[in-house]
């Protein structure tokens, strides 16, 4: 009875794998085949990666891929532990607002990702199911979390890189210390649904103004407080109690619209593109019926910086006109 269990488990995750490969052989034919809430943007100066659709798949085929690859994950998954064991939230649907915000500013999520480092890093991973799915794009990827308070100590990650037979590289880090990962450079990093977590917001966003050029955050935001008061047009944070939102207590920092913001700005970021889904008219810190999501797309104004707009000219019957802007990497430009 124990050699058929034993058998039978193996099969499992043996199927599992197999799906997975085949997942991964649809991204490969799909970017050969490169197929034909509220928003704000800011059209940047930037003149990287503006091309669209350069051999890589669109909008609709690059969600579809995501969708595939929550079900071909949670296959793997189910093949080495229970449910229970896994981070209970689904990761990829964020690819959606993801690419929203790419897009606003006319850049390609995957492209702006592919820069002169040569790998991305996804902080605040949960089991690194955006991690994995962004290295089946072709993308180097860290996997970071913070192990103790990680949902099951990073074993899920760990368990995934070896059966997906992964080259991603996964690092536990304590986010909420000084940390450092001064040497560390990344073309675009994702920190999503992390930073409310965090007791310092302030040192992690300004850390990592100094290691990538590109950050997509999430985080959740307030327009009021429980008792109706209203917060979003203030540049402020409310500080939760401890077992105040889902029972948590490693959620602390829910800022207003505009503390958000501000946020942002002062730890040397710009931001790109913006926007807000869930109860955007009515969020208060805690209540899991009124809880709205900001997502960011920032571009550091540490990091250095050459860009020129636009690039390439429009093609027409004058000479175009092209303007070189620069950052130094101490706020400074020219």
């Amino acid at each position: 009875m124990k050699i058929k269990r034993l058998f039978a488990a193996r099969k499992g995750k043996a199927a599992a794998t197999a799906s997975w490969t085949a997942l991964r052989e649809s991204f490969r034919r799909q970017t050969r085949k490169g197929e034909g809430g509220r928003l704000e943007s800011s059209a940047g100066s930037d003149g990287e990666s503006r091309q669209r659709n350069n051999g890589q798949p669109t909008t609709s085929s690059f969600r579809n891929l995501a969708v595939a690859t929550e079900q071909s994950l949670w296959r793997v998954k189910l093949a080495h532990r229970e449910k229970s064991f896994w981070y209970p939230y689904t990761t990829l649907k964020n690819i959606a607002a993801l690419e929203r915000l790419s897009e606003s500013v006319g850049l390609n999520l995957v492209q702006l990702c592919q820069g002169r480092h040569g790998k991305i890093a996804d902080i605040g991973a949960g089991d690194g199911d955006l991690g994995f799915f962004l290295e089946k794009m072709g993308l180097s990827v860290d996997i970071i979390d913070n192990e103790p308070t990680n949902f099951n100590r990073l074993e899920g990650a760990r368990i995934l890189k070896e059966a997906l037979n992964s080259a991603a590289t996964i690092r536990a880090i304590d986010l909420d210390s000084q940390f450092s990962l001064a040497r560390e450079r990344y073309d675009a990093i994702f920190f999503l649904g992390t930073l409310y977590h965090l007791k310092n917001p302030f040192f992690i966003l300004e850390s990592l103004a100094r290691m990538t050029r590109y950050c997509f955050v999430s985080t959740r935001i307030a327009r009021q407080t429980a008792g109706g008061q209203p917060l979003s047009q203030y540049p402020i944070a409310y500080l939760l109690g401890a077992q105040e939102c889902n029972n948590d207590d490693t959620n602390f920092w829910i800022f207003s619209d505009e503390g958000l913001k501000r946020l942002i700005d002062r730890t040397g970021w710009n931001i790109l593109s913006y926007l807000t889904i869930g109860a955007t008219t009515n969020s208060t810190p805690a209540d899991p019926d009124r809880d709205e999501r900001a997502f960011c797309l920032l571009q550091s104004r540490t990091v250095p910086a050459l860009s020129a707009s636009p690039n390439p000219v429009p093609p027409g019957k004058e000479a175009g006109k092209t303007t070189i802007s620069w950052s130094s990497g101490d706020n400074g430009g020219g």
